[in-house]
């Protein structure tokens, strides 16, 4: 029985598949994408009928061709996925207070944050007023113990014991920091 010239095509494939694949990983700079565009030759080999296969003068080229085409077929799709995001981000770039709403946390984030920050006012509650003091010194304002000692008219050693006990306090009643 006389092989179909399908099966011809498909044998050449088989036989030129290594080439194909460094061809088009050249290509690409993407051994996994050729490794995909070589796949994708072979589905559209596999769906021509006999006639169409028939019809091929030069399989090599045909099979090059058929790569070449979907590796354009990658680059424009690319295009219009990049330029459909840019779009997107362009268009639906409402902002609150200058603040772009993409860069706000969703609803689950702000209602954990609220809920860790209700969790840390609860446990300053029980702490003297100068830890407390001394600690929103330093992490609200950012002050350095130093600082936070001469605003309170206390020793830098006072400052971290304060900062220590606050800090054991929310750890064990909070699980913060």
């Amino acid at each position: 029985m006389a092989a179909s010239a399908k099966d011809e095509l498909l044998a050449i494939y088989l036989e030129r598949r290594p080439a194909l694949v460094r061809s088009f990983a050249a290509r690409t700079g993407s051994q996994d994408r050729a490794e995909d565009i070589v796949q994708d030759i072979y589905v559209r080999l596999h769906a021509l009928s006999d006639a169409n296969a028939a019809e091929v003068q030069n399989p090599i080229a045909f099979l090059y061709r058929i790569g070449g085409n979907l590796v354009l077929d990658a680059v424009r799709q690319g295009k219009r996925m990049t330029a459909r995001d840019q779009a997107w981000t362009e268009t639906s770039g409402a902002s609150l207070d200058g603040v772009s709403i993409a860069d706000q946390p969703s609803p689950e984030e702000a209602a954990w944050a609220r809920l860790k920050l209700d969790q840390v006012a609860r446990a300053l509650e029980g702490v003297p007023p100068k830890a407390r003091q001394a600690f929103r010194l330093h992490r609200l304002d950012g002050l350095t113990h130093g600082q936070i000692a001469a605003r309170l008219g206390v020793s830098t050693s006072s400052v971290e014991k304060y900062l220590s006990a606050v800090l054991a306090r929310l750890l064990v009643e909070v699980g913060w920091p």
